[in-house]
């Protein structure tokens, strides 16, 4: 059938069009500037090495997917999803272990991984209101995987920020084929950063946050093992890059008077290592991707919810659920080998959450609220003030 253009209707559609196109400007950058990581810009965090691609994803196997929803003029919000590999997880879980900060969160799946130490699904990240529809969407994608028929518990694993300033939250706008989205969109390589998937609505310190990620590689003669972390940034405090106080010189921080966010927001911090660690070496390992938030200024306040999950994807240590008999052998890296993943966990936590906040554009939301992109030229003129950049 063929129907018939009529002028009104072509000046409709155009009108329509540019309507779209206007409510999506209105949502994303307000800045000319090509966004650059805080490495390219010459603000190198710590002392180890990056990986190749200074990624949660440089641990391989490991994939990334976002769907990030961005609608009318109150909805700026998204999902996130992390996989520790490519199979089964149900069938071949991976050791995990959660560290809690400050128990202010909406948290979901994690007594079971602090009893059992171990990770059967996909871990989630989205915003507070839309934890359960996440963790449903991630129970029907383990259920209907191949070789789950039999399967009658899951326990899936989501965290979440409060996007509520920028986002109309309680419209709870993430559906269970956002999340699908999401899982199916999930690849290795290149991590999208800044204002995508769960971190579409964030704010950090003052300014828009987001979702960032960085690695670090141990010298061969420390192992050589890689530590990979992805954070979604939504927390207060005052700015800090390499020691110098970029929120103070700024005025723009939880003390400084009218500043548009809330210090009590949230962050989830995600680690991943291809080192052979059981759950109580990732449980201190965990432990020390939390002070990654010192560095950067924020001191987790009352009501921040912060979480770290940590995995290992080696494959000693990988748990096979249809493997027989009553016991195992594993290979698993001793207790004073764990220091360089220590420093290694600090130095990637801080420079994802700076890469969070570096990759992230200005933002108006519900009521017309704007969250301000970090000022990068003024931050840097900072920084090179107290000789914190190359």
């Amino acid at each position: 059938m063929r129907y018939k253009v009529t002028v009104e209707y072509l000046l409709t559609f155009l009108l329509m069009t540019f309507a779209i196109h206007l409510e999506l400007a209105k949502g994303q950058s307000m800045e000319d500037h090509e966004l650059m990581r805080a490495r390219a810009l010459g603000i190198n965090t710590g002392i180890l090495t990056p990986g190749s691609l200074n990624a949660i994803t440089d641990i391989e196997g490991v994939k990334v997917g976002h769907k990030t929803i961005v609608e009318r003029g109150n909805i700026r919000t998204g999902v996130t999803v992390i996989l520790p590999h490519d199979g089964n997880l149900f069938r071949e879980r991976v050791p995990a272990a959660v560290y809690v900060g400050n128990g202010f969160g909406k948290a979901l799946g994690f007594t079971q991984v602090q009893e059992l130490g171990e990770l059967e699904t996909p871990i989630g990240l989205t915003n507070t209101l839309s934890i359960h529809t996440v963790a449903n969407a991630i129970t029907d994608f383990v259920l209907h995987r191949p070789g789950n028929e039999e399967v009658r518990s899951v326990n899936p694993v989501v965290g979440e920020t409060n996007d509520g300033w920028l986002n109309d939250i309680r419209e709870r706008i993430v559906m269970i084929e956002d999340v699908y989205e999401a899982i199916e969109s999930a690849r290795g390589g290149p991590v999208r950063e800044g204002n995508v998937g769960a971190g579409t609505g964030t704010s950090a310190l003052g300014f828009k946050g987001g979702i960032g990620t960085a690695s670090r590689v141990l010298p061969s003669d420390k192992g050589g093992y890689k530590v990979g972390v992805l954070v979604q940034s939504n927390f207060g405090g005052i700015l800090t890059i390499n020691g110098a106080p970029v929120g103070e010189e700024l005025g723009r921080h939880f003390m400084a008077g009218e500043v548009p966010y809330d210090v009590d927001g949230s962050i989830m911090i995600i680690v991943a290592t291809d080192a052979p660690l059981t759950p109580r070496n990732l449980e201190r390992l965990a432990k020390r991707a939390f002070l990654g938030i010192a560095r950067v200024g924020g001191f987790a306040s009352n009501g921040s919810g912060d979480y770290v999950i940590a995995f290992s994807t080696h494959p000693d240590v990988r748990r096979d659920v249809d493997e027989e008999g009553l016991s195992r052998n594993i290979t698993e890296l001793k207790n004073e080998a764990m220091t360089p993943l220590f420093l290694g966990a600090v130095e990637a936590a801080e420079e994802a959450i700076l890469n969070s906040l570096f990759m992230a554009e200005t933002m108006t939301g519900q009521h017309g609220r704007t969250l301000e992109a970090l000022p990068v030229d003024e931050v840097l003129d900072i920084l090179k003030k107290y000789n914190a950049v190359d």
